[in-house]
């Protein structure tokens, strides 16, 4: 069994022997700030440093001269701009952001890479998910008598079925790294969202009338298992639905309101710093950055040995 079904499995089987517990389950998907350095590039192109390369590449870029810097940011603006059309655009830098912040996520995936791609074609047919994942099931269901362990089969084969074709951008029942990576992180990718909100709505739904109610609601975060009063945050999260994620005021949430709450519109970090380096760099004023744009404005966009070594006089010199 592979490492995703695994999981899967073993969640399902704590929630068995030791029933629901009381606890607070935490469903929304938020962005995480791209630096935890302050936006001040006044005093620091820290931020701008790690939102552009990522925490870890920001630090080793600090130990390369100004010329290594230059070298390697050359050829990550040569990767940036998708098209090749010798422009880096808005649109592209933001992509280029968001994958770095989400290099755990890729590095994870490739981790377990090969307990999936069973042919060694560098891709992940459905078959050899499906093999991989729910083979031992498939083969032996008489070693699965027990009714729970039948329904929880039976429930995320199909759902995995549907969450990998929605994933298989171009419908070649195989998934490419990219494919295979949004399959298994469906909340970082905007075209698996769709995907998050209808499989949210299937746990919670208990009488299966297609919407969350208060009760159902309460029920994914909280077990009364015990005689007494309810937690006060219970109560808060009651007064949120009434409040705020019932937005329609008819008593229960639709697809649309539980977008909302588990997907929420919140500031989007990586467009804004990509309009803010498109910004500062865009010497004509074209919108558009060029490999020499960029490079003249390179200490924004990466860091050096002599960027770090004026970053701590200036702030050995705040300290005094």
């Amino acid at each position: 069994m592979g490492v995703y079904g695994l999981t899967c499995l073993l969640l399902l089987c704590v929630v068995e022997v030791f029933s629901k517990p009381t606890y607070k389950n935490e469903r929304v998907h938020f962005d995480p700030e791209l630096s935890r350095d302050p936006h001040e590039d006044n005093q620091s192109y820290r931020y701008d440093h790690e939102a552009f390369l990522g925490k870890e590449e920001a630090t080793t870029f600090d130990q390369l001269t100004p010329e290594e810097s230059k070298e390697r940011l050359g050829k990550i603006v040569d990767r940036i701009d998708g098209d090749k059309d010798g422009y880096v655009t808005t649109d592209e830098l933001k992509s280029w952001i968001n994958r770095v912040q989400k290099r755990y996520i890729y590095e994870n995936v490739a981790k377990v890479w090969t307990d999936y791609d069973l042919n060694k074609d560098n891709k992940i047919s459905w078959d050899e998910y499906k093999k991989a994942t729910y083979g031992y099931y498939l083969a032996n269901p008489e070693e699965f008598q027990d009714a729970t362990d039948q329904f929880s089969f039976k429930k995320m084969l199909p759902r995995d079925e549907r969450r990998f074709k929605t994933a298989d951008l171009d419908g070649d029942t195989a998934a490419s790294r990219e494919e295979f990576t949004a399959f298994l992180h469906p909340e970082e990718f905007d075209h698996m969202k769709d995907i998050v909100v209808l499989e949210t709505l299937e746990d919670i739904d208990k009488n299966g009338d297609g919407h969350v109610d208060e009760d159902e609601y309460i029920a994914d975060m909280f077990a009364h298992e015990v005689e007494g009063p309810e937690p006060d945050w219970v109560k808060t999260e009651r007064e949120q639905f009434a409040d705020f994620r019932d937005t329609n005021k008819d008593g229960k949430m639709d697809k649309e309101e539980i977008r909302h709450w588990i997907l929420p519109q919140d500031y989007d970090h990586a467009l804004a710093e990509a309009r803010h380096l498109v910004y500062e760099s865009d010497l004509n004023k074209d919108q558009l950055l060029t490999k020499e744009e960029v490079l003249e404005n390179w200490n924004m966009f990466v860091g050096s040995q002599a960027t770090n070594y004026g970053e701590d006089l200036t702030k050995n010199h705040d300290e005094l």
